[in-house]
């Protein structure tokens, strides 16, 4: 094993500055030559659709870099709480970490999430005070949350001494302490520096043979699939005959075809690497993220990986609306069910199981599950969601259900209607104090199916000004049904087209989800009541002729533009006895029977 290798993971509250940091070591390390494209791009490794758009990183990637004569390996992990089961599986790969703090906001809930995490896995952190050019920053007070955080979460005294470094990562620079003139030049050459001298080379693992995890895993149509892990233990070769061993205890022997290490963003081919080195290998068909890859002469198998279980489940079957089939390339169970289960093979945070013609999916969240509808969504498939349900366990004889931390920042002027909001979901309020003259932070403690709705509500009543976290905390009894805090839905009353005519009247009755000139279908859901319960109305009738006979004399109809939802949006939105159909073009709602009658035998 060569000494001059380092493993490092990004990680950070979501948008505290990972992904911009990364770019300036990539940038910094003339990583891409003189005339690379790459060199005028930022967040170079958000590379999915979805993560540009959403401005997130949801998948682990790995990078690297070579200082000096030191080969830099960099696991850039997401920041979001929804996506931790990535952070989980690829943590284990470094041997030091960059904890990277907005100079601002300070340590915030997935801050503490993934340095626990860290913590656990014994690694050594190096803490970034990142976006000091902010005008509310605020950087001794995050040095002093910073340590009791530190306080809270070390599990031995050596973790609570680490190197603290300032820096404006979208400048690409950094500072060993709190520099007079942030516009004087500068670069990320300290954080370089700290890298190889506190980071430590990866351990002498004890014992004989080969031994790899596999983290990760990726395709391509030319080598097919790449297992992904760190070797552990021992010496991998091209060409060298290994087994696969699965939790169970089976095994699958498999020869390696290729062997890559990363250098930037490409993968490199090579014929051999040592302990320490992460390696990319194809000749593995049927490997799985979580079995230990080994010797055949040594079968001995790494920990399984620990990832926490699910909080949220929701029903995904095909489409059984009026307008099935005619949107979507993709809309049978089966399809569904061979794009779930490839999904299963690199989302280890997901859980699948079949339920009749259908599906029931757990995930870490509302954004854990919307991104995987949005993906399949793109991809030509057509479904329909359920409302989202806690996942609750049985501990004693006890039901128990998950219970969330929420931090809330708001402006004052908000911070009383937000209070009330999540008083009418039985929240706790564990803090409240202001961070700057306009602004205040509040920590509530709540049941996760309390949270359901809640994000768009508050988007809604603070215009789009409040910025809200939430983390797992633990499972507690659970307690008494909560009060039904939506109100009723308008309900197409007939399958046809729109009017303006019969929209005006609608209008009258609530808030419309459809404009003009849309076809729906009896049952579905075309507005929201301004009452409790729901209402049908006709919205496809026209207006008859009438005997005027002169020029506009019937004027024009006025419609106030439909309110849009978004997929999360609308997966918020759903009560227990309605459905959202989902396809390539439309986000449909509706209520789960159609028909009228058959809804009120079922209501009484």
């Amino acid at each position: 094993m060569s000494p001059k290798l380092r493993n490092i993971a990004i990680i950070a509250h979501v948008d505290h500055g990972k992904t911009t940091l990364v770019d300036g070591l990539l940038k910094q390390t003339d990583t891409f030559g003189d005339h690379a494209s790459e060199l005028t791009q930022d967040l170079i490794m958000d590379s999915g659709d979805q993560e540009k758009e959403r401005g997130i990183t949801i998948t682990a990637k790995i990078t690297a870099v070579k200082y000096k004569d030191t080969h830099i390996n960099i696991i850039d992990t997401p920041g979001h709480a929804d996506f931790s089961g990535e952070v989980e599986r690829t943590l284990h790969m470094a041997d030091g970490c960059l904890l990277i703090v907005d100079a601002q906001e300070g340590p915030m809930p997935q801050t503490k999430f993934v340095l626990k995490k860290a913590m656990q896995a014994n690694l050594r952190p190096i803490v970034v005070i990142n976006k000091i050019d902010k005008p509310a920053a605020r950087i001794d007070a995050v040095e002093d949350e910073l340590a009791d955080l530190f306080l809270e979460l070390a599990t031995d005294d050596a973790q609570l001494h680490y190197p603290v470094f300032y820096a404006i990562a979208r400048e690409g620079k950094a500072w060993e302490s709190v520099p007079d003139d942030a516009s004087a030049p500068a670069d990320l050459s300290v954080l370089f520096e700290a890298i190889v001298e506190h980071v430590p080379t990866p351990p002498v693992a004890e014992g004989e043979g080969l031994q790899i995890m596999t983290t990760a895993l990726d395709w391509d149509s030319y080598k097919g699939k790449y297992a992904i892990g760190r070797v552990e233990r021992g010496e991998i070769t091209k060409g060298q005959s290994l087994l696969a061993l699965t939790p169970e205890g089976d095994k699958k022997q498999y020869k390696v075809d290729s062997l890559f290490i990363v250098e930037g963003l490409r993968r490199v081919e090579v014929d051999s690497a040592s302990q320490g080195q992460i390696v990319a290998i194809t000749g593995l068909p049927d490997v799985k993220i979580g079995q230990t890859i080994c010797d055949i002469d040594h079968p001995d198998p790494l920990p399984i990986l620990s990832i926490e279980k699910p909080t949220l489940s929701m029903y995904l079957g095909p489409n059984t609306s009026p307008f099935k089939g005619t949107e979507g390339q993709y809309t049978t169970s089966r399809q569904i069910a061979d794009r779930l289960h490839k999904e299963l093979e690199t989302n280890i945070g997901l859980e699948v199981e079949d339920v009749g013609t259908g599906f029931t999916i757990r995930g870490r969240g509302e954004l854990h599950i919307s991104v995987l509808l949005e993906a399949m969504r793109r991809e030509g498939f057509e479904f329909e969601v359920g409302q989202p349900q806690v996942v609750t366990i049985k501990e004693d004889g006890i039901t128990k259900e998950p219970y969330e931390e929420v931090t809330v920042e708001v402006p004052l002027d908000y911070a009383g209607s937000v209070t009330t909001e999540f008083n009418k979901r039985r929240a706790t309020q564990l803090d409240q104090h202001q961070i700057d003259d306009s602004t205040t932070r509040m920590i509530f403690e709540m049941p996760t199916r309390a949270l359901l709705g809640l994000r768009s509500l508050l988007i809604t009543a603070t215009r789009g000004t409040i910025i809200m976290n939430s983390i797992t905390l633990d499972y507690r009894e659970k307690q008494a049904d909560l009060q039904k805090q939506r109100s009723g839905a308008l309900l197409a009353f007939e399958k046809g087209k729109t009017t303006p005519y019969a929209l005006q009247s609608a209008e009258a009755r609530g808030t419309l989800l459809v404009g003009s000139g849309v076809e729906v279908y009896a049952g579905q859901i075309i507005g929201i009541n301004t009452r409790s319960d729901d209402l049908e109305i006709n919205v496809v009738k026209e207006k008859h002729l009438t005997n005027m006979r002169a020029s506009g004399s019937d004027g024009t109809v006025q419609l106030t533009p439909p309110t849009l939802f978004s997929l999360e949006q609308c997966i918020d939105f759903l009560e227990d006895d309605e459905l959202l159909a989902v396809t390539p073009k439309s986000l449909r709602l509706r209520k789960r029977e159609l028909d009228k009658n058959k809804r009120k035998k079922s209501n009484k």
